[in-house]
């Protein structure tokens, strides 16, 4: 019958290090390799049955103290230079994951007492929130002199300056014309009720823009179609006269 030994558990290989140095009660800056490893090794073969992957990195750091305990049990050779000892790394390993541990010791701690703590919501009146501190015009202005106003006044007329195109700004200010097509049907209606007959350059010369020629030129259009007015030109390129529809004009032969 099987003797069956319940393990501590432990977090990884130097979990297991620190556990047999505090058991043991050595210095960890004097580790005693040979009794450390042994005892190590005697762990190591009671975990068989635990799983391979866990095992592994225990395996891994038994390799590692058995090749510091070889290096130590050779003959050392007599040299000038001290040689470092082999248990430094190690020894510097232990020492972080010691600091650690504690770290997370004091964490959880920390979570623990965390959890027995109450926040309360914050309840502050509609008033205080919408408080706001008056300004102290003087406090304000303590700095500000006219020297300062200047500097700034013509700071901000040189960024306007800068924003003007110099070739453009020798345009002149351009303005829309506004020329309603309505406007001038009515125009022209009224104008051919009172003119049995006009001519139709007379009449384009008489406007005083490019837009006011366009839109009479469109207005006439629109006469014609709605039969207020007909035109009439004997032979061409001269000049087109336009006939009136009204009662009593004269239409042409």
């Amino acid at each position: 019958m099987d003797l069956t030994v319940k393990l501590q558990v432990f977090e990884g290989p130097l979990d297991l290090l620190l556990h047999l140095l505090e058991k043991n009660k050595v210095n960890i800056y004097d580790i005693p390799i040979v009794e450390i490893t042994n005892q190590y090794m005697e762990y190591i073969n009671e975990m068989k049955r635990q799983d391979l992957n866990v095992v592994s990195e225990f395996l891994v750091m038994a390799a590692t103290l058995l090749d510091i305990k070889s290096r130590m049990l050779l003959p050392k050779e007599e040299i000038e230079e001290e040689e470092e000892d082999p248990r430094a790394e190690l020894v510097q390993k232990l020492l972080e994951y010691k600091m650690y541990k504690c770290m997370s010791y004091e964490l959880k701690d920390r979570q623990i007492d965390a959890q027995r703590v109450l926040f309360k919501a914050p309840t502050i009146p509609e008033e205080v929130r919408q408080y706001e501190e008056p300004v102290d015009l003087q406090e304000l202005m303590s700095e500000v002199t006219l020297r300062k106003l200047n500097a700034v006044f013509k700071s901000v007329m040189r960024k306007q300056e800068d924003k003007i195109d110099p070739i453009r700004s020798r345009f002149g200010k351009i303005e829309k014309e506004e020329v309603s097509l309505e406007e001038r049907t009515r125009y022209l209606e009224e104008y051919a009720a009172a003119h049995s007959q006009f001519s139709f350059r007379g009449l384009l010369e008489a406007q005083s823009s490019k837009m006011e020629i366009i839109v009479t030129f469109l207005s006439l259009l629109e006469l014609m179609k709605t039969g207020k007015i007909h035109i009439s030109q004997e032979c061409i390129f001269d000049d087109i006269i336009i006939f009136s529809n009204r009662e009593g004009s004269q239409m042409p032969a």
